[in-house]
């Protein structure tokens, strides 16, 4: 196999002079015809020049459907089911087998098909990136050929620049520094570019970032550029996207991973709180400048409300204009494209009914073909949902004074766990199901004992939970074969934004935190760390951040962490937050564990709610300890890039 560096570096021009369109964001283009192999006039005006730039977003890979089976979530926040879930990347980077990110096609890391002019989404992945790196320095170097408006220049010109760092800023949280590639090579050109730390590489993203920001209108159904598809720029970069990437791109070269470099022991946990401070009040600027243009009203951007007369089912209230719920899914809506209000960056419009070629059907349990067709299936671990998912007062299980009772585990537990999370007598299935299947339409997660052999089989780690939860956030329960949400008629339709309003909050409290704790705000917005924490709690109902939390630095960048981990679970994002942290080889992070329990006497699932039933024998017992070294906080590069040339090295340990 090629390695995507090599084979995609060099590429000539006649390869990138293509124009590409996909629904909902350039339907509207009328290039001429010879735009395709003509450079003059690939150039000349906006459509065609638009076109050239679609290509570019074309290739963002879907994280959850670039092939039938996906896996994105490699942190302690998930396990497979054993034995059919080994082959894919989250149980190989369990064993420490990193490598097999290029092996397997079932990650977006990776595809065996890669083709950028393709639509068909199997053939998109993260090896996209030095294609349309080049690309887009191909388009940055005729500039000079457009004709058009000022204003159509700086929305190309900033679309260029936001892609350039950004596919860059993608490989880099995974591989560390790299090149900085801003001139487009000829084969001819002798390639002798070193690997640059993370920290001068996110120097280099800074400044297309920031200059994109300059550049990019903060709603292009009020841009002249936009005004020729009113109605359907959502999926467009704006500037506050920019600004929101520009914050995450400096928070990260901020973060401890990338001040101190990669080390394991008890000094990491001193480590974990130590930041390049001057960077991150740079990153609270960017992040709250977005901010501040979001709650400015002048973008498209909002909090999507969390208001529901059923939370089981995510039944929104009438009185809501958007849905929590709909940032990750939709159902009968026509496969409208999920996101919301809240999405910044997402990708092309998935095809229609392709969720449930295979995404839909992984979350829940196989026993009996509960979920039909494939047998693979993602679930939280315990330790992940006891860790994120604290109590409704907002503090965290283990405190004291949570009032977690471990005899009645599931009452009065953060407001999003159960919007996320299926436990114990969690009603699964909502139509009746045969008489043979009827004693899992409450899920039996309980500890088998050997007292009905039939119930229990819910918990056996192939077909059903080896943790004793499952999820519904990214997809709704109701997909199984009684209540049928992924047939056709559910117009099931998933996607997983890459960047969301709420977690710009979240790097944003962050930021502040390094700088000087609870309390410190940017001068580009109004709002402190504690406050902006707070926005995402009131949102959902959860008290807010406890005084003897903010009170202390470590204490709040801890409560700000596992806020992050309750609002972004299962989004993606945990590996790279571990790793950034220095925490991703260090107990209790390093493990995965089931929950064990009981339930106490008859309790009536049908008539109640099952956050009130009782249990006993409340513990957690650990399925895999990842035993992991420095190695293990990048990515190898495949061995094709590292002998490419003799200043593009291997990262330490591959």
């Amino acid at each position: 196999m090629k390695s995507f560096l090599n084979k995609y570096i060099y590429i000539g021009i006649a390869a990138f002079a293509l124009s590409f369109s996909f629904s909902s964001c350039t339907d509207y283009l009328d290039k001429e015809p010879d735009s395709d192999v003509d450079t003059e006039a690939a150039f000349k005006n906006f459509n065609n020049f638009q076109g050239f730039v679609e290509l570019v977003y074309n290739c963002i890979p879907n994280k959850e459907s670039n092939f039938w089976c996906c896996t994105f979530n490699w942190g302690e926040d998930e396990i497979m089911n054993a034995g059919l879930g080994d082959s894919h990347l989250t149980h190989q980077m369990d064993i420490g087998n990193y490598r097999h990110w290029y092996s397997d096609a079932q990650s977006y890391l990776h595809s065996s098909a890669l083709d950028p002019t393709s639509s068909d989404k199997f053939s998109h992945s993260l090896e996209h990136a030095w294609f349309c790196i080049r690309h887009c320095n191909i388009g940055l170097e005729n500039l000079d050929k457009f004709q058009g408006s000022n204003a159509e220049r700086e929305a190309i010109e900033g679309q260029l620049l936001f892609f350039r760092a950004w596919w860059h800023n993608e490989l880099m949280n995974y591989f560390g520094g790299l090149p900085y590639i801003d001139k487009a090579f000829e084969p001819s050109d002798e390639l002798l570019l070193p690997r640059l730390s993370f920290k001068e590489c996110a120097e280099k993203c800074a400044a297309d970032y920031e200059r994109a920001a300059q550049l990019l209108p903060d709603n292009w159904d009020n841009h002249p550029a936009g005004l020729r598809t009113k109605g359907h720029n959502d999926l467009r970069i704006t500037s506050a996207c920019a600004l929101g990437y520009l914050g995450k791109v400096l928070l990260y070269a901020a973060s401890p991973f990338n001040v101190h470099g990669a080390s394991t022991g008890a000094q990491n946990l001193t480590l974990t709180y130590q930041y390049d401070t001057e960077m991150a009040k740079r990153a609270a600027d960017a992040l709250g400048k977005a901010l501040a243009l979001v709650e400015g009203g002048s973008t498209p951007y909002a909090l999507a409300e969390y208001k529901y007369t059923d939370i089981y089912n995510h039944t929104p209230d009438k009185s809501a204009t958007t849905n929590y719920s709909d940032i990750f899914y939709t159902t009968g809506k026509n496969w409208q494209m999920p996101g919301s209000v809240e999405a910044i960056m997402r990708g092309p419009m998935p095809d229609i009914n392709g969720s449930n070629w295979n995404f839909a059907k992984l979350w829940g349990p196989k026993v009996n073909g509960l979920v039909e067709h494939d047998a693979v299936i993602h679930m939280p671990t315990a330790n992940y949902v006891n860790y994120a998912y604290g109590m409704a007062n907002g503090l965290p299980l283990d405190d004291p004074e949570s009032g977690f009772d471990p005899t009645h585990p599931f009452k009065d537990r953060d407001p999003r766990f159960y919007h996320d999370i299926m436990f114990d007598g969690f009603k699964f299935i909502n139509n009746d199901p045969a008489a043979a299947d009827a004693v899992y339409q409450y899920l039996p997660l309980q500890t088998p004992n050997g007292t009905n052999p039939e119930a229990e089989k819910m918990r056996d780690p192939s077909s059903g939970s080896r943790t004793g939860y499952f999820c519904q956030k990214l997809v709704p329960h109701q997909n199984n074969k009684y209540d049928g949400m992924y047939n056709w008629g559910g117009a099931l339709q998933t996607y997983l934004p890459y960047m969301r309003l709420a977690d710009i909050y979240l790097m944003y409290a962050e930021a502040c935190a390094a700088v000087q704790g609870a309390n410190y705000k940017s001068g580009s917005y109004g709002k402190t760390a504690v406050e902006a924490i707070n926005i995402l709690r009131e949102r959902v109902g959860a008290a807010p951040v406890a005084d003897k939390f903010t009170a202390d630095s470590k204490k709040f960048m801890d409560e700000v962490r596992r806020e992050r981990a309750c609002e972004l679970a299962f989004e993606g994002f945990r590996w790279n937050d571990l790793q950034r942290w220095l925490l991703l080889t260090e107990y209790p992070y390093n493990i995965k564990t089931s929950q064990e329990f009981r339930r106490v006497g008859d309790f009536d699932f049908a008539k109640n709610d099952p956050r009130d039933a009782e249990v006993t024998g409340w513990r957690e017992e650990i399925i895999v300890e990842r035993v992991f070294s420095t190695q293990h906080y990048l990515f190898p590069f495949h061995n094709d890039d590292v002998y490419l040339y003799a200043e593009f090295g291997q990262n330490p340990g591959w």
